[in-house]
């Protein structure tokens, strides 16, 4: 088993439905989705500090496999701590070639709060 694997835990997607507030309004669900292997890293490099200070997010890593898309806005959750992170790039961006024996796919993503 590779270290990348390993490293990799047990995801999911949430969705977002909505549903009826007893108001006539509307409220927001999140239901669990589809599951998938990922691994998130925290970028702690200097440079993603003074990217932080001046209101830059995005400081997360996710890798998955290869047949796993993430889109941008897509929120995820990560099953070991309910950790939730929304993905701020494409997966169609940052993925290695088939031909290539690390099968994987990157994307940005920051630390998200579920809005109601």
């Amino acid at each position: 088993m590779s270290l990348l694997l390993e490293a990799m835990g047990e995801f999911v997607r949430l969705e977002k439905t909505p549903v009826p507030d007893g108001y006539g309004g509307t409220e927001t669900a999140w239901n669990e989705g589809a599951t998938f292997q990922a691994a998130a890293t925290y970028d702690t490099s200097q440079a993603a500090r003074v990217a932080a200070v001046q209101g830059v997010t995005s400081l997360y890593t996710i890798i998955t496999p290869r047949a796993v898309e993430l889109s941008y806005h897509d929120v995820v959750k990560r099953k070991a701590d309910n950790k939730i992170f929304r993905v701020t790039s494409d997966s169609k961006d940052k993925k290695t070639p088939q031909s290539a024996g690390l099968d994987m796919r990157v994307v940005t993503a920051e630390a998200y709060t579920l809005p109601r």
